[in-house]
């Protein structure tokens, strides 16, 4: 079971789902990939989590807009057309009967296709790309939401886009997996990055937020993936006049914080109650509930739209 932000309450109807497997719906059990695909051999592709409200998959605009942006920047070709894939994405709502469902998460995933042999140069990729569609009954649990994670600062780094840009939301998760080793093994939640130079940069799985007087702090951007949910929460503050910054910060910054909170497509907005052992807050602050509201009607917005 995954904890902190992931952390969600078991559903027997997921052992009945029906996975889409480029354009097939297969059940659970059944559903494969090759031991040749570029993603199972090598992490060689991009993908999104999404979440459903009332049966529709909120901002999944921005969402086919990360996939896409992703899939260009490593010259991998999708194979079908964002309207294809949109439609897609709803079918394998509607075979699973979730069309009008509320707690459901979807992985889409995304690989360049199966390779003749077990070798990274693309020219060897022997198929179209791989699209798996997971659609899974799974909500936060409230305790989470209420109640907030626990971070320790691992010494994994975030990583110059040099060498592997933090942009892109590529099946290649092993940084970040390292870190959320070494925070669990540290009796946290999540862990906490820093950025090459050691400001605080953003966490394992979630974006990272401080709140400082009135004034909500995130990072500069520069060494995180371009999160849907932390670019709707920026917005948030500047359309209710919450003072909001994307700014170098250090961890000096954060133990002197008067709330913290992560954000994420799964959960929202999540207090962030300790760091490296100081407590900012005893669960919710009023920051962190105002902007939870904020995003809930946010959400309500989208999907009438």
């Amino acid at each position: 079971m995954a904890k902190g932000t992931h952390d969600y309450a078991v559903d027997p109807r997921n052992e009945t789902i029906l996975i889409n497997v480029n354009g097939s719906m297969t059940p659970r059990a059944e559903a494969v990939v090759s031991v040749f695909d570029s993603g199972f051999m090598l992490g060689d592709g991009v993908w999104e989590g999404l979440r459903v409200h009332k049966g529709h998959i909120a901002f999944l605009g921005a969402h086919l807009d990360r996939l896409f942006e992703g899939s260009k920047a490593i010259a991998m070709e999708v194979g079908i057309s964002r309207e294809e894939l949109t439609k897609r994405l709803y079918d394998t709502l509607e075979a699973n009967e979730m069309a009008n469902q509320d707690g459901v998460h979807i992985r889409l995933m995304v690989t360049r296709g199966i390779r003749s042999t077990p070798y990274q140069d693309p020219r060897v990729v022997i198929s179209p790309a791989t699209i798996v569609i997971i659609p899974e009954y799974k909500d936060p649990l409230p305790s989470t939401v209420e109640n907030g994670i626990r971070l320790f600062t691992v010494h994994v780094r975030r990583g110059d886009p040099a060498v592997q840009d933090q942009k892109l939301n590529s099946h290649s998760k092993l940084n970040c997996i390292t870190a959320c080793i070494q925070a669990t093994q540290a009796g946290a939640d999540e862990a906490l990055m820093l950025d090459p130079q050691g400001f605080v940069a953003t966490c394992n799985s979630t974006h990272f937020f401080i709140v400082r007087k009135g004034e909500v702090w995130t990072s500069s951007g520069d060494y995180c993936l371009g999160g849907i949910t932390r670019s709707n929460i920026i917005q948030l503050c500047r359309e209710n006049e919450i003072p909001v910054f994307e700014k170098n910060f250090s961890l000096t910054d954060v133990y002197g914080a008067d709330e913290a909170f992560v954000t994420g497509t799964f959960a929202g907005v999540v207090p962030a109650t300790e760091v490296d052992g100081r407590i900012l807050t005893m669960g919710r602050g009023p920051m962190v509930e105002r902007l939870q509201g904020l995003y809930k009607v946010m959400i309500e917005k989208d999907v009438a739209a």
